[in-house]
């Protein structure tokens, strides 16, 4: 035959046949050979036997004649034969379903190719096509078949092929044309599932180019319309719609809304109640006419749950409560099929409406709520929101009730607002992620999702959001400017988005993309064997069964499969568990097993079927499946491949987390990890309820998500700064992936980054700031001329000498290469072009005003001190705590630096001291001193520099010059600048400051402390032994912090118990040595020499003892041992050559020796003494009070205070405790005289006060070692002017005036 004649044959062929042999006819060319045509001709042969075959083996056709579809049989006939599409709509029950395959193989359809019918569950196509099956008279698999996820009951002469909708979709992947069908029948189109409306859009594409298919599509009286408008073309505008009615009975509706407000003017009592109280009511409303089952509409399972407790009463009554729900176990859904005796109360929810036909309903309660899935274009995230429901669901759910007899409904809701609501129900792909959709027309080559047919055009939106999950998983490429969160689809427009090998991977994955990428990501990482099953798992609802009766016992049964902070682990360890009980169990043992543990029987084998699918289907993939142990991170980091936007952060320490895109969340509180939540999680699923939880979460490694993100993480630098120890510019780097935190601050080279940043950095601080260890020759000169200018600056104070850091950094800038961003690039470069231009980067010494004069004699580098030199350093900056100069002092030197002479300051600054020390004066003096500086520098020039304290100097001196009387006190030191006084550092053996102050006594004092906590505490004795102090030299000389140092070793005096002992330590010269020893060995005595004991007391006549009651100690004991411990104090007084001898014990013995003796016979006299001043105090005392109020009262009793006191014995020589008697006497004289002699005493008493005030001043100049012994000395003084004054018939010990006491006064030294 011709080839002409060959393609005559071809429309008598199948579908397939004829497009296979068509191309091979057109392969041919013009002068084929015969032997081919011969070939052909013998295959086109055997296809129209198949043919004939499948012709012969359509069974007969019947129609029941109760169904409402069987009447419409012909002019369903007509209008497929006469149209491409047909729309068929009517209600459940009209038989369409079951009728119209029939009616296409009565037609003549099925033969070239199979008539195809979807249904939306598996349990319809497998119900379905049982029923055809049994009234067509054949077996299933054999004319009438079905295939359905996990079972395929069809072969290839199989004339009617019942399944769903995602297996028609799985076949346009490999059969775009679809020439496998004659005839494709879209059940429940009304239901506008995501997989449903992408058939509808697709066939819209594919019939122009298939005119011979015919697609039929039927649907419940819900806009009907829309689906003939979606399939009308210019040339056939025209899709008939044929409507079949169902078998119904009337039903009433009755609107019964709970609050008043919605229904003002009803006759009911249903006004003002709560919804339980509602459905309550309406049960009463409707068992009041006869009894019949109530199917009760409502929105979440705890809502049925708190209903069923709100109606236990009726249960207790005779009721039956049963809920119906998904996730309800299969022997539970059971209950409401089985029969009822008209007091079946069903409890459900939507499920209720079209996927289960609840039998021998007579009366539904309508509350008008529903939970609808909405996924969230911002959040995005699945929300399952409580919602009115439209109208059509509202009638739907009506008609439940009209299947058996008359029903009547009864709407917790008013009518108006029933006419307020939406008409339909949003079909799911305006309400749901689209990334599936997208993922299968790429694959397809469909082009642009947006240019895409659909019967409603999803948002653009939803589109970008399904867009941007594909862009998440790596699955498409991303060719434009858009972000991850809005992609730019104008990129994708063309050809639509572009598969990576990742996406026409996970396209072969009949799962979610979110799964199929875990997958992927599986096979990398060799985890497959283990995130099949979590996979599998995270594709049905979950296994494991919570009932309401039995919560806290289903919890302690699954509790074991729980994995260490993941419930992804979990999945792993409920698998294994039940892999091992399938072995170990027969099928009903397994079966009783899993109703015990509860365990869903039947999602446990669906598990176990997608698990088998997915192995399947992988391997197909040439995958292997690798048998090893868990690794739990490789587990994690491929389920979280495709969970990057379901991840977040823990918010501190509390329950909250910060999910993407703003979100706020917490783990779902059923959770293992919700007692005690991960830093970091990606859940599973993110659904919104009361709240948004995360379901099925485990902690991660952020830094997992910031590899698997790759470009759709976003990364914000600051902080950029320069690192010496890495030679390189730094930053802080943070990532966020869609809003969260993955590194809040992570340390990063900017070198790549910003490289001009990085080079200005570098320069700055390396070069500039000499922050860089480097052994360039370059860089070291320009260092040594840059600090030996700085120097200078620092000492003379000024800052016009050397260059700025700004020229400096322009010096620079202008001459280091461009791409020298670290010190590794400029090592490089410079390598290359020193070769060339050696001095390159060399200061010019010129440039600098270098030469000053007397700098270093101005400005010394040190500061000598007797044998010691220490370091001067000079700082030029007001605002830092060591402006000016610093003497710095090594801590052992510390106790040996005396602060003598740093008033002075260095020579360059003499000056302005001075010159700032006359401002501080009283403004009556200083203005007598203007310009101050002139007079500042005439005083200077006749005092000799550090020989005595500078305001000491400057005050004689100003005094000399101006002829006004300055004291020293009259200056204020502590309000001079603080670069005007000498700045003391004290540094340890590696020269690093332990401590800094302007006061070198202070600082000495707080280290001596902090020095005696850490040092171990010196000995202390109560006796000179050979063992003990030993022998004491004169001096020592030692090195002490590179310095020679004399010690003065002496003994000093420290409290123990009541008494003193000794420690040997070192003075810093041989005066404080001298100063101290005196005192030591009169403490030492104290422990040698036995004290007077109080039974000396026993000798006094009864006057004497009448006199210790006058006594101001508190103890007798006391006051009678201060005689010997004051005649000891006297003794040593009186030898000072012989104490200051006493270097070794023996000295110390021979000394006691001599002394022992003179005190003991001495002590009785100091305890006379004292008795006969203590016979005046009484009589004193009486006149005191006498004349109380008056001058002279006080004034004598503030001397009567000051000569006798606790303690007066010991701190009184018997020099002057001898004359205590006569002062006392005096005194009273002095009071006795009065009032007559007021007069008097007023002048003897400014006498007196003018004596203390020049007593007062002069003490003022006296150095402080000395002041004690003035005092005593003074005091004395002024007692026996006192007597000369008040008392001159008692006598003085010496002649006394006013002028004589003054001038006895200024010849204390």
């Amino acid at each position: 035959m011709s080839v002409g004649a060959l393609r005559q044959l071809l429309p008598e062929l199948t579908v397939a046949d004829g497009f296979r042999f068509r191309r091979r006819l057109d392969k041919l060319g013009r002068n084929p050979k015969p032997q081919v045509l011969k070939s052909i001709e013998r295959e086109i042969a055997a296809a129209g036997t198949r043919v004939d075959a499948r012709r012969a083996r359509t069974p007969r056709i019947d129609y029941p004649a109760e169904l409402p579809v069987s009447a419409a049989r012909e002019e369903i006939a007509a209008a497929i034969e006469a149209h491409q599409v047909v729309v068929i709509a009517g209600e459940t029950g009209s038989g369409k379903t079951t009728q119209l395959p029939k009616i296409c193989l009565e037609a003549g359809r099925g033969i070239r190719g199979t008539i195809g019918h979807t249904q939306p569950r598996r349990i319809a196509a497998s119900s379905v096509a049982k029923r055809i099956a049994d009234e067509t008279g054949t077996e299933i698999g054999d004319a009438v078949g079905y295939s359905v996820r996990f079972t395929d009951r069809s072969g290839a002469n199989t004339l009617v092929k019942v399944m769903t909708d995602g297996i028609l979709l799985r076949e346009i992947s490999t059969d775009p044309m679809l020439r496998a069908y004659d005839t494709l029948i879209i059940d429940e189109a009304h239901e506008r599932s995501l997989n449903i409306d992408f058939i509808l859009g697709y066939l819209k594409q594919l019939l122009p180019r298939r005119p011979d298919l015919k697609v039929i599509i039927t649907s419940a009286t819900i806009e009907p319309g829309r689906f003939a408008q979606h399939f009308a073309v210019p040339d056939n505008p025209d899709v008939p719609i044929i409507e079949v009615s169902g078998r119904t009975y009337p039903v009433e509706v009755r609107y019964r809304p709970l609050t008043s407000r919605d229904a003002p003017d009803s006759e009911h009592d249903h006004a003002d109640l709560d919804q339980l109280q509602g459905v309550d009511a309406a049960i009463t409303e409707l068992w009041a006419h006869e009894r019949g089952d109530i199917l009760v509409f409502l929105p979440t399972e705890r809502d049925i749950r708190d209903t069923a407790d709100a109606l236990k009463r009726r249960a207790a009554a005779g009721a039956e409560i049963v809920p119906l729900f998904a996730r309800l176990s299969i022997a539970d859904q059971q209950k409401v099929f089985s029969p009822s005796d008209g007091r079946r109360i069903v409890l459900a929810t939507n499920v209720a409406e079209t996927s289960l036909t609840v039998p021998g309903i007579r009366y539904v309660i309508d509350v008008g709520t529903a939970r609808i899935s909405r996924y969230s274009t911002r959040t995005k995230v699945n929300r399952l929101p409580v919602e009115p429901v439209s109208q059509a669901s509202a009638r739907q759910r009506a008609g439940r009730c009209g299947r058996v007899a008359p029903g009547i409904c009864i709407r917790l809701y008013s009518e108006d607002d029933f006419d307020s609501r939406d008409a339909f129900t949003d079909p799911e792909i305006l309400r749901t992620n689209l990334a599936s959709v997208i993922l299968q027309m790429a694959s397809l080559r469909l082009g642009d999702i947006a240019e895409f047919p659909f019967v409603q055009a999803p948002d653009a939106r939803a589109i970008r959001d399904g867009l941007g999950t594909l862009l998440e998983l790596a699955a498409i490429t991303e060719t434009s400017t858009g972000t991850a969160d809005e992609p730019d689809t104008r990129s994708l427009r063309s050809r639509g988005p572009q598969l990576t090998e990742v996406g026409r991977t996970m396209a072969r994955l009949p799962v979610d993309p979110r799964l199929a990428r875990m997958l992927v990501e599986a096979h990398t990482l060799g985890c497959l064997d283990h995130v099949l099953v979590i996979a599998s798992a995270l594709s049905i609802p979950d296994v494991r069964e919570r009932p309401a009766d039995a919560r806290e016992a289903a919890d302690t049964a699954h509790r074991r499969f729980v994995g260490d902070k993941s419930e992804f682990l979990g999945h792993l360890m409920l698998w294994n568990y039940l892999e091992d009980k399938r072995k170990e169990l027969s099928g009903n043992q397994f079966r009783r097993m899993c109703e015990r543990e509860f365990l869903h029987f039947l999602r446990i084998r669906e598990w176990r079927d997608l698990h088998a699918q997915l192995t399947r289907i992988v391997r197909d993939l040439d995958w292997q499946i690798p048998d090893v142990e868990v690794d739990p991170d490789a587990v994690h980091r491929s389920v979280l491949s495709g969970l990057l936007s379901n991840i977040a952060v823990r918010n501190g320490d509390t329950r909250e987390y910060s999910g993407a895109r703003g979100t706020t969340l917490a783990i779902f509180p059923g959770s293992a990890l919700a007692k005690k939540p991960p830093a970091f999680i990606m859940a599973a699923e993110i659904l919104e309820t009361s709240r948004l939880f995360a379901h099925t979460v485990a902690a991660v490694d952020p830094l997992w998500a910031e590899r698997l993100a790759g470009d759709l993480v976003k990364r914000v630098y600051s902080e950029p700064h320069w690192s010496q120890r890495r030679g390189a510019a730094m930053a802080y780097e943070k990532v966020t992936l869609y809003g969260v935190t993955l590194v809040a601050r992570r340390r990063v080279n900017y070198g790549t980054i910003d490289p001009v940043v990085s080079r200005e950095l570098f320069i700055r601080h390396a070069l500039v700031d000499g922050e860089w260890t480097t052994e360039h020759a370059f860089f070291q000169k320009n260092r040594d001329l840059l600090d030996a200018v700085d120097d200078i600056e620092q000492r003379i104070r000024r800052r016009d000498i050397s260059i700025t850091e700004d020229q400096l950094f322009d010096f620079y800038d202008a001459r280091v290469g461009a791409d020298c961003v670290s010190t590794r690039h400029f090592d490089t470069w410079w390598k290359k072009t020193r070769r060339t231009r050696p001095d390159l980067l060399d200061l010019d010494p010129a440039q600098f005003a270098t030469v000053v004069p007397n700098a270093d004699k101005d400005f010394p580098p040190a500061w000598r001190q007797g044998e010691a030199t220490l370091e001067l350093r000079y700082r030029f900056d007001p605002t830092a705590g060591d402006d000016g100069v610093t003497v710095v002092i090594p801590e052992p030197l510390l106790t040996h630096v005396r602060p003598a002479g740093f008033d002075w300051l260095v020579p360059g600054l003499r000056g302005e001291v001075a010159t700032e020390l006359i401002k501080t004066l009283p403004k009556h003096i200083r203005k007598t001193m203007a310009p101050a500086g002139r007079f500042a520098d005439l005083a200077l020039s006749r005092l000799k520099p550090r020989s005595e304290p500078l305001v000491a100097g400057l005050a004689r001196e100003l005094s000399v010059i101006t002829g006004s009387t300055i004291t020293p006190a009259d200056f204020r030191p502590a309000t001079l600048p603080k670069h005007l006084t000498m700045n003391f550092s004290v540094v340890d053996g590696s020269g690093r400051e332990i401590a800094a102050g302007r006061s070198l006594p202070e600082l000495r004092k707080t280290l001596t402390t902090t020095g005696a906590a850490r040092a171990p505490k010196a000995p202390t004795y109560t006796d000179w032994t050979a063992d003990g102090i030993g022998t004491l030299a004169e001096s020592t000389t030692t090195t002490v912090a590179g310095q020679k140092v004399t010690h003065f070793p002496a003994l000093l005096t420290v409290p123990v118990g009541p008494r003193f002992g000794v420690q040997v330590t070192a003075a810093v010269s041989a005066a404080e040595r001298d100063r101290r020893h005196p005192v030591a060995v009169a403490a030492l005595f104290d422990h040698r020499i036995p004290a007077l004991t109080p039974k000396i007391t026993a000798g006094l006549d009864p006057r004497g003892r009448l006199s210790l009651s006058q006594s101001p100690y508190r103890e007798r004991d006391r006051m009678v041992a201060d005689c010997t411990y004051r005649a000891i104090r006297d003794a040593v007084a009186a030898d000072p050559a012989a104490v200051s001898a006493v270097r070794s014990p023996d000295a110390f013995e021979r000394l006691l020796t001599t002394l022992s003796p003179q005190v003991r016979s001495a002590a009785p006299e100091y305890f006379s003494a004292a008795i006969a001043a203590l016979r005046e105090v009484a009589p004193l005392r009486g006149l005191i009070d006498l004349h109380a109020g008056s001058a002279a009262a006080d004034d004598v009793a503030e001397q009567l205070d000051n000569l006798i006191f606790d303690g007066f014995i010991a701190a009184t020589p018997l020099s002057a405790l001898r004359h205590l008697p006569r002062y006392l006497q005096a005194a009273q004289q002095r009071l006795e005289a009065l009032p007559a002699g007021a007069d008097r005493d007023t002048q003897g008493l400014r006498s007196i006060d003018r004596v203390i005030e020049h007593w007062n001043a002069r003490l003022a100049k006296v150095p402080a070692t000395r002041r004690d012994a003035v005092n005593d000395a003074a005091q004395w003084l002024v007692e026996e002017l006192r007597v000369g004054l008040f008392a001159q018939r008692l006598g003085t010990a010496y002649p006394v005036s006013e002028k004589r006491i003054i001038k006895a006064i200024d010849a204390l030294r």
